[in-house]
């Protein structure tokens, strides 16, 4: 086996890396990586410096790649380490640079390992093996493995990385013909009040078209980037993703992307950006110029269920955080990170406390799942 680090996907093949990551989450493809490189979104200069690694045999052909980043920093990664980082500083070490597994800017839980074969234990504890031997070489303090699926944590700690455990809310399609129907699982007020919301938007004026990525020119992703610029300027920072980000993702992946438009007196006010895959739809981002009653919640979270309705969609993840979600629907899910810090006594410390954090966490779930708006609290499904 041959081990290589990467400077930029575009050393690898589209092709071959496609065949190892599949088609199950559009996130993974080779044209999302490099567009995020391409379009200045994901690159050395934002802190995302790639160094992906491939696995190959003897003959050549790729066994499995880990998608891998060097960084200075944790922006853009919806795991948080700043305290990790603040120890380091007060022990006078330095805890950036850091290598990271993820999807740039995306907090979706999804292979890390991408192995042409999912059951090569041997593949996964080389890739594995190759990162923490890369972090040592190039000064790295620790590696990350950030939204592993679940399936991959026995082979994450086989390698000697340590779980951290974190929820997420998450919609499940039960079968359900309508939204309607959804709702008639609800509780009789928390029923009213969805009702309600809907109510207040349409109210409003507001109607809605749905954008698949072909539909998309370059005026109306100026538009709809202008739009969610708007929520990430609210929040004192601009769009981790570049508008040719979208464009690019227009042209090589169309069949991934949505875009859930609202409009009023036909002129755009909301937009959101969902990604979906063959079973699942993600939420990305949503920005707004007008001050509507509910219009977050029909944008975001309403049209998506009602597309995965009519779809038949099994999932629906919104994003990270928002425990206003909960009322719409949205039951805690686990998500699972996985890290090695080369200092010992850091790691140990470091171990310790992610127990703790995990029994908090779980103690946390139970209890939101006694708030969920449904009659009967939904069985949490295990990935």
């Amino acid at each position: 086996m041959e081990v290589r680090v990467h400077g930029s996907i575009a050393e690898i093949a589209a092709r071959d890396w496609n065949r190892v990551a599949g088609s199950a989450h559009p996130f993974l493809r080779h044209e999302f990586l490099h567009a995020a490189e391409t379009s200045g979104s994901a690159t050395e200069n934002t802190g995302w410096h790639p160094r992906h690694l491939s696995l190959r045999t003897a003959g050549g052909a790729l066994r499995g790649v880990l998608p891998l980043y060097e960084k200075p920093h944790s922006w853009g990664e919806f795991v948080f380490d700043w305290a990790w980082a603040d120890a380091y500083r007060r022990a006078g070490l330095n805890y950036y640079p850091k290598l990271v597994s993820a999807v740039p800017f995306t907090p979706a839980s999804s292979r890390r390992l991408l192995l042409a074969d999912l059951e090569d234990a041997e593949a996964a504890n080389a890739l594995l093996t190759a990162a923490v031997e890369l972090a040592r070489q190039s000064g790295c303090s620790s590696v990350h493995i950030l939204f592993p699926d679940e399936r991959e944590l026995p082979q994450l700690q086989a390698a000697g990385l340590k779980l951290r455990k974190d929820c997420q809310f998450h919609w499940r399609n039960r079968g359900y013909s309508n939204f309607d129907d959804f709702l008639s699982g609800f509780s009789a007020k928390k029923r009213k009040n969805a009702r309600r919301d809907r109510r207040l938007v349409a109210e409003a004026g507001v109607r809605y078209e749905r954008l698949a990525g072909r539909d998309l020119d370059d005026d109306l992703w100026h538009e709809v980037y202008r739009l969610i610029s708007i929520t990430f300027m609210q929040r004192g920072s601009l769009p981790y993703f570049t508008l040719e980000f979208f464009r690019a993702l227009s042209r090589h992946q169309p069949d991934n992307l949505l875009v859930i438009a609202g409009y009023r007196d036909e002129r755009m006010i909301a937009a959101a950006v969902f990604f979906e895959s063959p079973t699942a739809l993600y939420g990305r981002y949503w920005g707004a110029d007008q001050d509507v009653n509910a219009l977050h919640f029909e944008t975001c979270y309403y049209q998506g269920i009602d597309y995965c309705i009519e779809k038949g969609l099994e999932l629906f993840e919104p994003g990270t955080q928002g425990e206003h979600k909960i009322s719409r629907g949205f039951a805690p899910q686990n998500t699972w990170s996985a890290h090695w810090l080369e200092q010992p006594e850091f790691f140990s410390a470091v171990g310790d406390y992610l127990q703790q954090e995990g029994r908090q966490i779980e103690r946390y779930m139970e209890a939101v799942d006694r708030h969920t708006p449904y009659k009967t609290s939904p069985a949490r499904p295990t990935e």
